[in-house]
């Protein structure tokens, strides 16, 4: 895979620059315990990525083993954020202050702006299949941290996926991809999040708006990321500046999840759940909490 192959086939995309990115680091997710004792991989925040703006974390949660997962979420606070959560297999109840509840399966998306204050459970169901997914937080800008929560539940069959020529498939949860548009908006950072499927031996590209930070999670499969680097399988792809991705695959099909987004060039003050952008904020979110004034009428 050090060079592309002769006959690799080309997918296109929408007018793509004329700079592509290459990918500064990559980075190995480490394994935690989360919840109530859920066994996930951490990308970051870790020692070596606190962040990458305007994207706070990212966990992938996947095991067959229900004692990896059946404690879950149970119920907790966010504030200051996003969160969002993909399945890719099984099944994870929830429910939240705003009155919401029901499960989330297979290809199914939930995006929640916690603007000023909501608490919720995600508990992952024992099903033969275990339990796989991601979750993503999205910071939020100063101006919208206090906001009302919203909640977007996006099912499977309401998320798009283009097929290309060549057999590359690409779901599009957020953002768009050769005229198409994903189904979650009205989204500050501008997001893209996609899936995406690459068969073997051939090469996808796809545009990134300059300066918006960028990153691929690869977690089947490997392929070329870039000029020259090659990420397999469960690796995370930071990507520099430039105009489009371009990735490239050898006698083994790729399928990873692309995001990217708006930096908001804002401080970031942290404690657990919530993110504010000074300790003072954080002081009076705690505070809140107490008095029990934490989520609004």
């Amino acid at each position: 895979m050090d060079k592309p192959p002769a006959d690799a086939r080309t997918t296109s995309a929408d007018n793509p620059g004329t700079q592509p990115r290459t990918v500064t680091t990559v980075l190995k997710p480490q394994a935690v315990l989360e919840g109530a004792g859920v066994r996930l991989k951490r990308s970051f925040p870790s020692r070596e990525l606190d962040y990458l703006d305007p994207f706070l974390l990212l966990d992938h949660f996947a095991s067959t083993r229900r004692e990896d997962y059946e404690e879950g979420f149970p119920m907790h606070p966010h504030r200051g954020i996003e969160t969002v959560t993909y399945i890719l297999a099984g099944e994870v109840a929830h429910k939240d202050t705003l009155g919401n509840s029901g499960t989330i399966g297979a290809g199914d998306v939930q995006w929640m702006t916690a603007g000023r204050g909501i608490l919720h459970e995600e508990m992952p169901l024992f099903r033969p299949e275990g339990v796989d997914g991601f979750q993503i937080w999205v910071n939020l800008p100063a101006k919208q941290k206090m906001t009302q929560p919203r909640y977007q539940d996006i099912r499977a069959q309401a998320i798009p996926a283009v097929v290309r020529a060549d057999g590359t498939k690409i779901k599009i949860i957020a953002g768009s991809v050769d005229g198409v548009s994903g189904p979650i908006n009205g989204i500050a950072v501008e997001p893209t999040c996609l899936d995406v499927l690459v068969p073997p031996r051939t090469t996808f590209a796809h545009p990134i708006p300059r300066e918006h930070n960028a990153m691929a999670y690869v977690f089947e499969g490997e392929a070329r990321f870039g000029a020259e680097t090659r990420v397999g399988a469960l690796g995370l792809a930071i990507l520099g500046d430039g105009d489009h991705l371009s990735v490239v695959t050898g006698d083994n099909p790729v399928r990873f999840l692309l995001l990217s987004g708006k930096p908001l060039g804002e401080p970031v003050a942290r404690h657990g759940p919530f993110v504010m952008n000074t300790r003072a904020e954080i002081e009076e979110t705690l505070r809140d909490l107490r008095r029990g004034t934490f989520i609004s009428a």
